[in-house]
């Protein structure tokens, strides 16, 4: 318990809380990309995952890696996610690999919740090169 007390304690905005719930409750968008509701450049699908072209590139190269089984947050993902998770990973390299980025370096990221700027709750995977994509966060010396 005293372990515990020595850490602290972050949450989300109350407003970040209000904003993420509307957004669940409205449904999301990358379902409805999977669904073909909304169109997308779509670079890969299967029966597990779809992967497209987001529409606001970050980078040179970005694709964003989904998976169709609806999950919010990595924080919700469960030991019978595992096998998917790594074949989001393994889909990753055959992407960068596939858009020539795999030698000279690409970056993956998962953002989850307000600290990180996630801003759709369906789990997705960032695959981001092609270019000098600098730090990823500032340093706190």
């Amino acid at each position: 318990m005293l372990l515990l007390a020595s850490f602290p304690l972050y949450g989300q905005s109350t407003s970040y809380q209000k904003q993420k719930a509307k957004k669940i409750e409205q449904g999301s968008p990358f379902t409805k990309i999977i669904n073909r509701e909304l169109p997308a450049t779509i670079v890969y699908e299967d029966q597990e995952m779809i992967a497209f072209v987001p529409l606001k590139e970050q980078a040179k190269v970005h694709l964003l890696i989904v998976p169709k089984k609806e999950i919010q947050t990595i924080n919700e993902a469960d030991q019978e996610d595992a096998l998917l998770l790594g074949k989001m990973l393994l889909l990753a390299g055959k992407l960068a690999k596939n858009n020539g980025i795999d030698q000279s370096g690409y970056r993956i990221s998962i953002n989850i919740n307000e600290d990180a700027g996630q801003s759709v709750f369906h789990l997705h995977m960032h695959i981001l090169g092609g270019n000098k994509l600098g730090p990823m966060v500032d340093r706190i010396d």
